[in-house]
């Protein structure tokens, strides 16, 4: 568990260098959905992680998908985020948790796909 922890802190500092770094010309991000990006980083990151299974979020976590706007986020997921993160993940998450991001929603690199026909 220790090692676990170690490494969920080495991402969310990661992350959080990333997304709000001084010098990363590719986003600024404002005002506008910092909150829920920093939200996000505390409650869901472990279920974001491309290293980590897929698994079902925390009621934590979907408390703060449930208030976040996910587009904005979405919006400001970079490269570098992609290197850590599994957008198909996020996209999963915020389902999970009654929150799907529309389809043709652009998640860093990642377009929502249309859900799947019915029968």
């Amino acid at each position: 568990m220790y090692i676990n922890t170690n490494i969920l802190l080495l991402a969310f500092f990661a992350i959080t260098g990333i997304l709000f770094s001084a010098n990363n010309n590719n986003m600024v991000v404002g005002d506008d959905c910092q909150d829920d990006i920093l939200g996000l980083q505390a409650q869901c990151t472990m279920y974001f992680q491309k290293s980590l299974p897929k698994m079902n979020p925390s009621q934590q976590c979907c408390s703060v998908i449930r208030k976040a706007d996910m587009p904005c986020v979405c919006h400001h997921m970079t490269k570098d985020d992609e290197k850590i993160l599994d957008m198909k993940k996020v996209i999963f998450v915020a389902q999970y948790c009654g929150r799907p991001v529309a389809p043709g929603t652009i998640c860093g690199s990642y377009t929502v796909p249309p859900p799947p026909p019915t029968a």
